[in-house]
């Protein structure tokens, strides 16, 4: 029985006077998993969460949360991470939470113990009543993070989350995203790095100059579009390796050779046997490994998006 998604978009269309930014985008976002909405800049992505937020209206199309319309009490389920941070700087650093909590619908007193419990979860407590000015750009991108998620959100919602975050947030914010998963909660979030994408998510929807080209289960894709691709480690002049017939494109390996010869990664014809490919390329190099390999997600986008024109 499949279950019902926590967030589904259906023909969500925006446009800007002539440019539309949003082209009938339709996904649906299974509960309790991690779903990143890619792209590169300027895709839509952003304008699509702010849809769902409703802090755009859409020009066609709806937005479902928890099963049913998007109604505006639903938002108060949901811990929204925009593009662009916002903290009010001269109030104290738990006056701010809990004024977000408060928000979010939170009692005063229960949103300043959420606050204080998250400040020590963070390494802060000393600085709860320290005004926001006074933090490093580290402290303040945690309390951002903190307040996000305060109000306890079933839905998780986060645009660029890593842009900026220096390498200890980013590492704080993986966990974070890890411990909700894993409390059945669901998060969504847009990114342009998809290296990031591939080490976190569980579904993904790929976005090219406003429409989803690409969605469902990150591993089932990567299955799917990895057959045509092998690793090659070989001795000789590789670049014979291009003539052979069924090989389609010959990409370079940073690191991964060795003594035995260089590391490429081959792309083949869709219809090439892996087999005769390799018979075919031991007839001009000296082949010391062969094997099928997934391509990496930004290989994946680029050729969807090759695909899709």
């Amino acid at each position: 029985m499949s279950l019902t998604p926590t967030l589904e978009l259906r023909g969500l269309r925006k446009a800007f006077r002539d440019v539309v930014a949003v082209d009938r985008v339709s996904l649906a976002v299974p509960p309790g998993q991690i779903f990143g909405l890619l792209g590169p800049n300027g895709a839509g992505k952003t304008t699509t969460l702010r849809m769902i937020m409703d802090i755009l209206a859409p020009d066609e199309g709806e937005v479902l949360l928890f099963g049913r319309q998007r109604r505006r009490e639903d938002l108060e389920r949901i811990g929204y991470l925009p593009e662009e941070r916002g903290l009010y700087r001269k109030m104290t650093v738990e006056d701010h939470l809990a004024f977000l909590g408060e928000l979010h619908g939170l009692g005063r007193a229960d949103a300043l113990a959420r606050a204080g419990r998250w400040l020590a979860r963070l390494g802060l407590d000393a600085w709860a009543k320290r005004k926001v000015e006074e933090l490093s750009k580290g402290m303040a991108q945690k309390v951002q993070i903190a307040g996000t998620v305060l109000h306890d959100p079933e839905l998780v919602i986060l645009d660029e989350p890593f842009s900026g975050l220096d390498p200890i947030n980013q590492g704080l914010f993986k966990d974070l995203l890890a411990d909700y998963q894993q409390e059945g909660r669901t998060v969504v979030f847009s990114t342009h790095v998809m290296e990031q994408a591939e080490k976190l998510c569980d579904q993904i929807c790929l976005i090219s100059h406003g429409r989803a080209i690409l969605a469902g289960d990150l591993q089932t894709i990567k299955r799917e579009r990895g057959g045509n691709f092998y690793r090659l480690v070989a001795s000789g002049d590789l670049e014979r390796v291009r003539g052979v017939a069924g090989v389609e494109q010959l990409l370079p390996i940073t690191a991964g050779g060795g003594h035995d010869g260089a590391a490429v990664r081959l792309r083949l014809a869709p219809a090439a046997d892996g087999a005769a490919v390799l018979r075919r390329l031991v007839a001009v190099v000296d082949v010391r490994e062969f094997s099928s390999e997934e391509p990496p997600l930004a290989e994946i986008f680029v050729q969807a998006v090759h695909d899709a024109e």
